[in-house]
């Protein structure tokens, strides 16, 4: 082991303080609960979503008055006020047990608790430390609260927590929040309103937002928006999880790279579907990561790739509503068939599965849920046979400044790892890059590293 792989594996984040951070002025709709939709519920034994950006220090000569503790307060007093916004962040998850009708009902008290949870570390690398390894270092989930962490333990844990960890020469803010708030569409909308929040370097008064949060639920019609669930004990079905022991890697795709990829994938394609570039990288990413797993030829595979229904719905939903809004679009075949063809043909499955998300399949799916409720099994959010696209690289991250300059780049925490979890985010250099995150067991990530179709597309 040389000497740099010595220091970031004996590097220890070190914590400096720990407050707890409420709205900065009293919300009206926070004094009653706040109920949770359908997927808010069923997916109560996922994750936390954790997403963090890494920013270099601003250089000594263009900011004198630069000082981590005057950053530490600025992020604090915007982070306030950006909850008045997004009061629920602030509150804890109750149930509430009626055993004559055997049921129970979650939601959140947004009066509960002490608030967001904020942490100042400190971790004695570099930023280079964080992005020269080629896989993404360990110690990047100890830039995380709420390790290991589960939606449902939001009863007892802050649903917003948020680690400022100082680094020799940067800043890594790293945010977890509870995914049965919201999704990735939610998350990000509240990521954008505390940059935007906190540009504006105010201190009492409330910030007129680009975007304000809408906190209404989409129900069918005809549906009650408080969910009754058929048991008492929620916590059934809900065991430790274990992450196996997976390599983490960033691969890098250039927009030139991507529109090569697109071009071929509709080139092989015989339906007269255009396919996108994402489709393109998706379908990429399904042949070529099933290849490196080595399966059965007859074993069944999917693709799966997160579906915001916002505007699929009739009428449709503001992108600024608060809440889970996504299903996954999924494309199946044998390994055989997916390694027999080409790209395109493995591309077309991936565009058509992603057409067939129409307003009709949310609705039935929610209707179905709310006629027979449940908590889906944590066991069951993941599988070793597929490869599930996370995130997107539409989302605004790089948008997000903090007084810093813009991130140098995106990591995750421990959350929602799995073999075949590839998650994607925008490029830092913008111009339709993306950054694929991919998570594999050691043999099948050296395998990948070596197939040439998927290595000729990596920037």
């Amino acid at each position: 082991m040389d000497e740099g792989s010595l220091n970031m594996s004996s590097a220890i984040v070190k914590q400096i303080s720990e407050c707890f951070i409420k709205p900065k002025h009293e919300v009206q709709e926070a004094k009653h609960p706040y109920y949770l939709g359908p997927l808010d519920i069923a997916f109560l034994f996922g994750n936390y979503i954790q997403k963090g950006l890494l920013f270099h220090k601003p250089p000594t000569s263009e900011h004198q008055n630069f000082s981590i503790h005057k950053l530490i307060e600025s992020l604090k007093n915007s982070l306030s006020i950006t909850l008045v916004h997004f009061y629920p962040l602030a509150g804890q998850l109750v149930t509430q047990v009626d055993e004559a009708r055997h049921q129970s009902l979650i939601f959140v008290d947004c009066n509960k608790g002490p608030g967001a949870r904020f942490i100042h570390a400190m971790l004695d690398l570099s930023v280079s430390d964080i992005l020269s390894p080629i896989d993404v270092p360990v110690v990047i989930k100890s830039l995380f609260d709420h390790n290991r962490a589960v939606n449902y333990d939001g009863h007892y844990k802050p649903l917003l927590s948020v680690q400022v960890t100082e680094l020799f020469d940067g800043v890594f803010i790293g945010c977890s929040m509870n995914h049965s708030i919201g999704d990735g569409t939610s998350y990000w909308h509240f990521w954008n309103m505390w940059s935007e929040i906190h540009r504006a370097n105010c201190n009492d008064e409330i910030v007129p937002l680009s975007r304000i949060p809408i906190h209404k639920r989409w129900f069918p019609d005809g549906y009650s928006p408080v969910v009754h669930l058929p048991f008492t004990n929620p916590k059934e079905g809900l065991s430790p999880s274990e992450t196996p022991d997976l390599r983490e890697r960033i691969f890098h795709f250039s927009p030139e790279s991507l529109a090569k990829l697109k071009s071929k994938a509709n080139a092989e394609n015989n339906t007269k579907n255009t396919i996108s570039s994402f489709q393109a990288l998706s379908a990429l990413c399904w042949r070529t990561i099933i290849r490196a797993l080595a399966l059965p030829h007859d074993h069944v595979t999917n693709c799966k790739l997160p579906a915001n229904f916002r505007h699929r719905l009739d009428p449709p939903l503001s992108q600024d509503s608060v809440g889970n809004y996504l299903t996954l679009a999924i494309a199946t075949t044998k390994v055989g068939e997916l390694l027999e063809h080409d790209l395109g043909w493995a591309a077309s499955l991936v565009h058509q599965a992603v057409m067939n998300q129409k307003h009709e399949v949310f609705h039935d799916f929610v209707s179905s849920w709310l006629q027979s409720p449940f908590i889906i099994p944590i066991h069951k959010l993941s599988d070793s046979y597929s490869v599930h696209m996370g995130s997107s690289p539409r989302f605004d991250m790089y948008g997000n400044e903090f007084g810093l300059g813009k991130a140098v780049a995106v990591r995750s925490g421990y959350a929602n790892k799995f073999v075949g979890k590839v998650t994607s985010y925008p490029g830092c250099e913008g111009k339709g890059s993306v950054d694929l995150e991919v998570c594999l067991p050691f043999d099948a990530m050296t395998i990948l590293e070596l197939d040439e179709e998927f290595m000729n597309v990596v920037s």
